[in-house]
């Protein structure tokens, strides 16, 4: 028997690698357009900048490494150009030759990726995408051998983050665009705040809410009719999936663009299968078509294709977006649905914000993540989670996205036995503490208010009482608010029912919703109609300024390389 294999990366290598391990006598035969296979194409940001420092290390094999130890048939810089299902063979054609000729296959496993979207305007042939080797050959040497001073990236998603960091550090003065109002769109913007203003702070511009219009030949203009140095332009907007071999061999082409597979990852021909960044996968929440160009997820495809081809078929699991990125300090999760896509499917929920350290207090080194939560109001279980901190980040969304994978109700994040040692942990979890407030939420022990509702509250008539020390309030709180330290409640108890008359609504609000949360138990046994500001001021603070547009539009027109 023999599999032909179209795309040479992750997916493609993973259902080559394991179809070997199954079966040593089937004939394995890979096609890939690159000069390379198996390279780790998540890294090439991070040669740009240095941080990588041997271009070798990211090129995790090679064609003579697969012929030797698997026995597969690897063809470099060939691109397969049309399948014939009647006759069941493939045409391909040698890049540098141009001469083509056909193979025969039993069965073809087609993962050609993704391409990098790219805007029709004006003197784009100018700027670089980020996608192969051969793109990152091509942009270190327009920094190093060019000597650029300036770079234009246009996108604020996980590559184009990535590229603008790792361009900053090899000294370039780096300005970002994006058509959206914020950063990272799978965060919802109070979080996505946290990381434009690490942008900002390390001197990286941000131009939000703008588009490309024009490359020019060392800068870039906007829509917006702004001009901003660019000596290197590079385009991260996004990819789509390559689906043109496939809809030239009649394969059927789902709604949201990609391939269209089944549980068992075979296209509308059972003979051919589809893996990784080009077809459709299922969203685990809604069962919805979703694309989701994910390495790790085309790895499992690889796999459970191999699986299938060699007889021991089982079903591909649905997906939930699980990702995770550092942009110089800091790190942003996400798992699962954020509340914009829960808001836009009129789906119901809760959400949670809650801020704690990434290990005990007393311990040295610190530091605080914030973390949300979005639960389902009726069965209580995870619809998503995102986290933005310094440390710790990873590990907390590994577990949530574990939790999301599971089916757990959220108030089972409770008992969940994790380790602790000062050094590494609380001895209440941030995973245990969102559990907590999700059971108060769940089980009406506490009523909360979103940062961005509180306007819509206050104007129609509640007061919002800030119950953080005096210190705390001078030094920056809600306006309007009045300050009742917690402490001081019991003792002042008929001066805020002065202020605050049978029927109002009160609004409590300390730094993160702790102290808070003491404050409505004590207000609720009063007879108040009490809430509390979820995730408190540190949550109203930055979705207020993501709101106002804090972090920019901004930008350095005279940073050079350094």
């Amino acid at each position: 028997m023999r599999t032909v294999i179209v795309g040479g990366v992750a997916g493609g290598m993973s259902a080559a690698t394991r179809l070997r391990r199954l079966d040593e006598r089937h004939e394995i035969i890979v096609f890939e357009r690159s000069r390379h296979v198996s390279y780790a194409n998540c890294g090439l940001p991070y040669h740009l900048g240095g941080v990588i420092e041997e271009r070798a290390s990211l090129i995790l094999n090679t064609p003579h490494r697969f012929a030797e130890r698997f026995a597969i048939d690897v063809r470099t810089a060939t691109e397969v150009v049309s399948i014939d299902r009647a006759r069941q063979v493939v045409t391909a054609e040698e890049l540098a030759t141009g001469r083509r000729y056909e193979t025969p296959w039993d069965y073809l496993v087609l993962s050609p990726g993704a391409a990098p979207i790219v805007p029709d305007v004006p003197g784009v042939e100018r700027a670089h995408t980020l996608r192969t080797v051969e793109d990152m050959d091509k942009i270190v040497s327009a920094v190093r051998e060019r000597e650029a001073a300036s770079a234009v990236v246009v996108g604020a998603g996980f590559i184009g983050l990535e590229a603008a960091e790792n361009l900053s550090r090899a000294g370039l003065g780096v300005n970002v665009v994006e058509l959206a109002p914020q950063v990272l769109a799978p965060l919802d913007p109070e979080l996505a705040q946290l990381v434009a203003e690490e942008l900002t702070k390390q001197g990286v511009g941000l131009s939000l809410g703008s588009a490309l219009a024009k490359v020019l030949p060392d800068s870039v203009e906007l829509t917006d009719g702004r001009v901003l140095p660019g000596d290197l332009v590079v385009l991260a907007m996004g990819v789509r999936p390559e689906t043109a071999l496939a809809l030239s061999a009649g394969l059927e082409v789902g709604t949201r663009g990609g391939i269209r597979v089944d549980e068992r990852l075979r296209t509308s021909d059972p003979r051919i299968y589809a893996v990784g960044d080009a077809v459709e996968k299922t969203d685990q929440l809604s069962g919805e078509a979703v694309l989701v160009p994910l390495a790790n997820i085309a790895n499992r495809q690889g796999r459970i294709v191999a699986d299938d081809i060699a007889g021991t078929p089982r079903p591909f699991q649905h997906v939930q977006g699980s990702a995770i990125i550092k942009v110089f300090r800091e790190v942003a999760a996400v798992t699962g649905w954020n509340e914009k896509r829960l808001k836009d499917a009129g789906r119901p929920y809760i959400a949670i914000h809650i801020h704690a350290g990434s290990h005990a207090g007393y311990y040295p080194g610190g530091a605080t993540m914030a973390l949300k939560l979005l639960v389902d109001p009726s069965a209580g279980t995870i619809l998503g989670a995102e986290a933005v901190g310094r440390d710790g980040v990873d590990k907390r969304m590994d577990v949530l996205a574990t939790a999301v994978h599971a089916g757990m109700a959220a108030p089972e994040l409770i008992d969940l036995e994790l380790c602790y040692a000062p050094q590494f942990a609380s001895a209440k979890d941030p995973v245990n503490i969102l559990g907590y407030v999700a059971e108060n939420r769940l089980n009406g022990n506490e009523r909360a208010v979103q940062w961005h509702e509180l306007a819509n509250h206050v104007a129609k008539g509640a007061i919002v009482v800030d119950v953080r020390g005096p210190g705390e309030h001078a030094r920056g709180h809600i306006p309007g608010s009045v300050n009742f330290p917690l402490d001081d409640l019991r003792a002042r108890r008929e001066e805020l029912a002065a202020l605050a008359p049978s029927g109002t609504e009160v609004i409590v609000y300390c730094l993160v919703g702790l102290r808070a949360h003491i404050a409505s138990r004590l207000l609720s046994s009063w007879g108040y109609n009490v809430a509390n500001l979820d995730g408190g001021h540190l949550t109203w603070s930055a979705g207020t300024r993501a709101q106002n547009g804090a972090q920019a539009p901004r930008y350095s027109a005279t940073q050079t390389r350094r």
